[in-house]
């Protein structure tokens, strides 16, 4: 997802540790490091890694730097490589029945479980060569004057990945900004026994 939409859904978060000064000018090198790798040629199920923010192709900012005047901006991709279940189920099928006929002529009567897992760990792996990974872009932009960071996805599992790769990555660890910890941000921790007495609003339709 991008912010250069003219509507997006995104997750807000905030730094909780303190940013080590000679990190800034060493987010470049970080982002390089755990950049994104291309799976096209190699059966890999996913990748994912981070990119530029202005043309997810560039894992190297040759475009352009992640420093934009008070903030840095990089883009989360990750790109999966998804076999049509039918597609799975049928040529599964058909080395399971090939096997079938082979043990029948060493006078074999059932195909082991183990074999047959087996059989099916190989039919994947040789159709993941036939399908290309498709790829998605999340964009991500740090301020680094108020330490919020916004991220252009509210899926979970991206949630979940983009904080692994971030903490991964900086060394520095992320909270997620729900409206309880946003509102403790504004008004400070004095209210947080206010808010937990607060209770949820049931709407009747």
């Amino acid at each position: 997802m991008s912010f250069l939409k003219a509507s997006t859904s995104f997750t807000r978060f905030r730094v909780i540790d303190d940013v080590p000064a000679e990190l800034w000018s060493a987010i470049p090198e970080k982002l390089r490091q755990f950049a994104f790798m291309d799976i096209d040629d190699i059966a890999e199920e996913r990748a994912f890694g981070w990119t530029n923010f202005d043309d997810m192709l560039d894992t190297e900012w040759k475009l352009s730097p992640p420093e934009k005047a008070d903030y840095l901006t990089f883009s989360l991709r990750l790109d999966t490589r998804r076999i049509p279940p039918a597609v799975l189920r049928k040529h599964t099928r058909i080395a399971l029945r090939e096997e079938e006929m082979r043990i029948r002529e060493q006078g074999k009567k059932f195909i082991p479980r183990e074999r047959k897992k087996e059989i099916g760990e190989q039919v994947k792996l040789r159709l993941m060569g036939r399908f290309l990974p498709i790829p998605a872009e999340f964009q991500v932009i740090w301020n680094t004057r108020s330490g919020r960071v916004y991220f252009a996805s509210t899926q979970t599992k991206m949630i979940e990945l983009f904080l692994e790769l971030f903490t991964r990555s900086f060394d520095l660890r992320l909270e997620q900004l729900v409206p309880c910890s946003l509102a403790l941000s504004m008004f400070g921790e004095q209210y947080t026994e206010k808010l937990d007495a607060v209770e949820s609003t049931h709407f009747i339709s």
